[in-house]
């Protein structure tokens, strides 16, 4: 992931090179330009300087002729000294080379004069003298006419390289100037381009933002191509999206289910017209026809009482799994007594599982709709079987029947928790023992146990097996090992 302070470090970084890299080749062309100047204007100086010099030993020398005493001749001395350190001074500048040996060849013929004229008038010989002198002279005028021809030249010279310095630094110019304005356009395009990441990035959260606090949590995420800052943000982003959306639901469902609890136990409310005075009158009649000697008749009704003592009960509270096994065993009761041999029912039941713990009225909704749904019209052979074991720390519940089956549609319609439960209506009216739907069971059950599951197989004329996996709760709940969970 690369910061945002990385990358505009590394953005003025480059710029900042560019500016440093423009300003490097232009100083380096204007020294060059400067340096060449310098040395021409030191040519042209040096030639001027010579030509002074030249005339003023010839001058010096001059004076020595018409006034040959010592003082003289050391001003002769002197400008001699002088001229000859711009000799060799010129002698190494640079320049072309036949040129200069000629010049330097003329100044070396004029010293030889002014010397030779020296010595003569040392020997008083005015005729050699005389000659030297002139010959001097001429040279002089000479040297000065070719110095004046030489800084010609160099000017001419020097004004065709002035002029192409003059379109090198021009073009120097052009190409920083263009070099610092294709920079300010770049850095105005990335200026927009960054600007625009940054802002359509927080522009598209605050959206998703205002989706989300107006309770619309479906929208799609927030995407980010850039890793920087920004797609951190929006990865922590979207997945606080989800956990919200996670928590609205669980919120929801549990609201569902409270709601689903409270109108169950309505309706099992409104079922009751004083449940007191009818166990009281269900116990009468059930020992009034022990007294007369309908001990079946007496049975029925204990049995009758159990089961409507059990359902009338709070919905919402929690119980063991043999306390459900045995309000089973009394709707088996009174449903054998009602069908005789057309039904049979099985039981495979480990012991040790009778201690697990399971939320009310959990098997009995099952049993009923397996008997209703099921084998309630079949005129002999029904069969109903209930199986509980235990594989690995799963309890596992199976009820099997052999009746009509259904099909895969309502399988999934059944398995829907989401649907609106219309079986209390129903059974109400087919006049059942209970009022909770297979929904009810199966919302109830994950409320209780959230690694609990349900499964419904069936096949059209071959029977249905529902079955519930249970995770074990506490030490209590040793259930022995037994068949695999079908």
């Amino acid at each position: 992931m690369i910061k945002i302070r990385t990358k505009l470090i590394l953005y003025f970084a480059i710029v900042l090179l560019f500016i440093l890299l423009i300003y490097f080749v232009g100083e380096q062309n204007s020294q060059k330009v400067t340096k060449l100047h310098n040395e021409s204007l030191d040519h042209l100086f040096l030639l001027n300087e010579m030509t002074k010099v030249t005339n003023e030993t010839f001058q010096s020398l001059q004076i020595y002729v018409q006034e040959p005493l010592p003082e003289n001749l050391l001003y002769y001395e002197d400008d001699k000294q002088k001229l000859l350190q711009l000799q060799e001074k010129f002698a190494t500048t640079k320049g072309k080379r036949i040129p200069r040996e000629n010049y330097l060849n003329m100044m070396s013929s004029f010293l030889e004069l002014a010397n030779q004229t020296i010595e003569s008038v040392h020997k008083q010989d005015i005729e050699q003298y005389s000659s030297t002198l002139n010959e001097a002279e001429k040279t002089s005028r000479y040297i000065h006419e070719k110095t004046l021809d030489l800084i010609n030249t160099e000017l001419t010279e020097y004004q065709e390289l002035f002029s192409f310095t003059d379109g090198k630094i021009k073009n120097s110019r052009y190409l920083g100037t263009s070099i610092i304005i294709a920079i300010i356009i770049l850095s105005i395009i990335f200026a927009l381009w960054f600007s625009n990441g940054i802002t359509s990035t927080i522009s598209r959260l605050t959206k998703a933002a205002q989706e989300i606090s107006a309770g619309r949590y479906s929208g799609e995420d927030v995407v980010v191509s850039r890793k920087d800052e920004l797609w951190f943000l929006t990865k922590t982003f979207n997945q606080m999206k989800k956990n919200i959306m996670h928590s609205v639901k669980e919120i929801q469902e549990k609201a569902r289910l409270a709601q689903l609890l409270k109108e169950m136990e309505l309706k099992s409310l409104q079922n009751q017209i004083n449940p007191h005075f009818l166990f009281n009158t269900l116990n009468t009649i059930s020992k009034m026809s022990y007294i007369e000697g309908a001990e079946r008749t007496s049975e029925l009704i204990s049995s009758v009482s159990t089961l409507l003592r059990y359902n009338i009960g709070n919905l919402d509270r929690q119980t063991v799994l043999k306390d459900e096994v045995k309000i089973v065993n009394e709707y088996f009761f009174i449903q054998k007594t009602r069908f005789g041999d057309r039904v049979e029912f099985y039981q495979n039941i480990d012991p040790d599982c009778l201690s697990a713990p399971l939320p009310c009225l959990t098997l009995q909704p099952i049993i009923e709709n397996a008997f209703v749904h099921g084998i309630e019209e079949m005129a002999e052979g029904a069969k109903i079987e209930l199986n509980i074991y235990q594989k690995g720390d799963r309890l596992c519940i199976e009820i099997k029947d052999n009746g009509k089956g259904m099909d895969q549609q309502t399988i999934e319609r059944l398995m829907d928790t989401n649907i609106d439960d219309e079986e209390a209506s129903s059974r109400k009216s087919s006049g059942h023992s209970t009022g909770i739907g297979m929904r009810n069971v199966m919302s109830r059950l994950k409320l209780f146990d959230k690694a609990s599951n349900i499964s419904i197989s069936s096949e059209l004329g071959k029977g249905t097996t529902v079955s519930l996996y249970l995770t074990k709760e506490g030490k209590e709940n040793k259930c022995g090992k037994s068949n695999v969970c079908g």
